[in-house]
């Protein structure tokens, strides 16, 4: 009997098999932190609303304590109260009382990157957070960190006291 792979009732429709296995799990890394969360950001691009863009964005924000949030992108007709797949994540776990993260994984057609936007809200919490960016075949293009994508970052300890 062939094992199933991992996710396979998570993925969406989009992400193709190869011979019954994950083709994240190869592509990607062999650490099984990172795959989850190549995973979840993957499957998570499923539920990305996107009738004005057609670009699927997921999102997986890992908490220091393990846990992960996934967020997709939503889109509206006035633009700027669109939200990205990034802020999703990082709202949903902070509603939820946590304010320590330690990964990114960010997933897109091209393995675009956060955007500024993004970028100063996850900058807040975790500036020295891991930031993975790949493809939604979980092929991995950047390993990084939040500062490296956002030098010399406007955060709270630069505010007056």
């Amino acid at each position: 009997m062939q094992q199933q792979p991992l996710c396979d009732t998570l993925l969406p429709s989009h992400i193709k098999y190869d011979d019954e296995s994950l083709t994240v799990s190869q592509a990607a890394t062999s650490d099984p932190v990172i795959q989850e969360a190549l995973q979840a950001a993957i499957a998570v691009t499923e539920y990305a609303y996107i009738p004005y863009s057609n670009y699927p964005v997921g999102a997986a924000l890992r908490t220091v304590e393990g846990q992960l949030y996934s967020g997709c992108n939503i889109e509206n007709a006035s633009y700027p109260a669109t939200i990205c797949a990034e802020r999703t994540a990082l709202v949903k776990a902070v509603s939820e009382g946590h304010r320590q993260f330690d990964l990114l994984v960010v997933v897109t057609k091209n393995a675009g990157s956060p955007c500024g936007i993004c970028r100063q809200m996850l900058y807040e919490f975790a500036p020295d957070m891991r930031v993975i960016l790949a493809d939604l075949d979980g092929n991995i293009t950047s390993d990084t960190t939040l500062s490296g994508l956002l030098p010399d970052g406007f955060g709270p300890d630069r505010l007056p006291r």
